[in-house]
């Protein structure tokens, strides 16, 4: 490994500064070349820079490469309001009403003033385009819909097939003695104090399938639109159903199962958009822990896998992953889950880290090519810690709680380091994430222990 002061000069010798201005990524978007799936990450789920800077980028690819689609870590009924919006249809009135079903903890992952921003402008950009020409949309790819999914397959079926509608209400009833927690759902199937729903998920799932493909062939209008978003539902439903029951396996089955069904869902938006608009092409947007490739990291010694390693696998180059870094500064996040969001000061990014090295290299803003040059892949395929911050954040436990090993040369196609940023502020902000009290560094900084 070379020594991090060498790693940290060749960092500096091969970074594309960053001014602010979109024309900085004018080698990120000649690097993308025409890849079909581009996959832009982040270090947290609650950093403004990590939000814009991904806007920015995004913005670009629809303009510039007409890219079709945004996919993002959420769940599917929520950012189908989303996608009605900015598509002009729909009873929001404005990008914040559109991100109004967003209720489930962690609300300012996805309701927060930087994308209020970009759905805004998404609105703006389709409103500009000619008449019979598609408009980009946005899709959520994420599980944990289960229930919110569940009354979206009954609601079309009921305007499309009452008769079906009551089938699914038969079976979904299934569900109903476990409350509105789906952990409940898991506990209790687990432990053997109550029968699964599998099979009623499933039946429902091929049903929702058989119809949406005799939509396809009988109407290529707003009707194959509604059963694709209701078959989708269903596979929310059936995955859902199965991830919640293997929760307390205690494994890494939940996580694979989560990745898993992210990209069968990616896979299956473009699948539906191909039908429309010939070869498709989708930007997602979810933590780095998704979208870099896990076989470059801890997570793949433990046999997880994710978004980033199974679309490099079937997608080769059409894949694309770009991920983002920070050595400090302040992040929106949780003690716990469940709990509210806080402004937490993150500390500096540990000496053993990727995020030191990088914080070395003396240059405050950066694009990392890191195809660019046999040197700056040598120098970071050395295993270094990278930090991973969710929508919980435990700076006294740091170490434990959000590094892990990583190559972040295999990990990555292109980084970006953004060396201070700030916390993302939420559309509904607490009085404990405004009031500033979190800016204070603990007194145990910076060990923490």
């Amino acid at each position: 490994m070379p020594t991090e002061t060498t790693a940290a000069a060749v960092v500096a010798q091969y970074a594309d500064r960053l001014s602010g201005q979109p024309a900085d990524y004018d080698a990120l978007l000649e690097l993308i070349g025409d890849a079909r799936f581009v996959l832009l990450g982040e270090a947290s789920h609650g950093t403004h820079e990590f939000y814009a800077e991904r806007a920015t980028i995004t913005r670009r690819l629809i303009e510039e490469k007409r890219f079709d689609a945004l996919a993002i870590e959420g769940d599917w009924p929520d950012a189908r309001c989303v996608s009605r919006y900015v598509r002009g249809e729909g009873e929001a009135r404005t990008a914040v009403e559109a991100l109004a079903e967003f209720t489930r903890f962690p609300t300012w992952m996805w309701r927060n003033w930087p994308m209020a921003d970009f759905v805004q402008w998404l609105r703006d950009s389709n409103d500009a385009r000619a008449a019979g020409e598609a408009k980009t949309g946005v899709y959520g790819i994420d599980l944990y819909s289960l229930h919110a999914s569940m009354r979206s397959v009954i609601r079309h079926l009921q305007q499309v097939d009452p008769g079906a509608a009551r089938i699914a209400r038969e079976r979904y009833a299934c569900f109903d003695h476990f409350g509105e927690e789906a952990q409940v759902y898991g506990f209790m199937t687990r432990t053997g104090a109550a029968e699964s729903c599998e099979r009623e998920a499933i039946a429902q799932l091929l049903d929702m399938q058989r119809l949406a493909m005799e939509t396809v062939h009988r109407d290529r209008s707003t009707a194959e639109e509604d059963a694709f978003y209701a078959e989708q539902n269903a596979r929310v439903v059936a995955h859902a159903e199965r991830y919640y029951r293997s929760m307390f396996l205690g494994n890494v089955s939940t996580w694979n199962l989560r990745d898993e069904h992210m990209v069968q869902t990616i896979e299956a938006i473009a699948a539906f958009l191909d039908r429309r608009v010939g070869r498709s092409r989708i930007v997602v947007w979810a933590h780095n822990s998704h979208v870099g490739d896990a076989r470059a990291t801890e997570m793949g010694r433990r046999g997880e896998l994710n978004v980033g390693q199974l679309l490099r696998e079937r997608h080769g180059d059409d894949c694309f992953s770009v991920g983002f870094t920070t050595h400090r500064g302040t992040v929106t996040a949780a003690s716990d889950w469940d709990e509210p969001a806080e402004r937490k000061r993150v500390r500096e990014s540990r000496e053993d880290s990727h995020e030191r090295v990088l914080h070395d290299s003396g240059v405050p803003r950066f694009l990392l090519r890191l195809r660019r040059s046999a040197e700056l892949r040598e120098t970071l395929s050395s295993p270094r810690l990278e930090r991973a911050i969710g929508v919980v954040y435990r700076p006294e436990t740091e170490r434990q709680s959000h590094y892990f090993r990583a190559r972040l040369a295999d990990q990555f196609d292109a980084l970006i380091h953004l060396d201070t940023t700030r916390a993302v502020e939420p559309l509904d902000p607490a009085a404990r994430w405004s009031d500033g009290e979190r800016d204070e560094l603990p007194e145990t900084y910076p060990s923490g222990m």
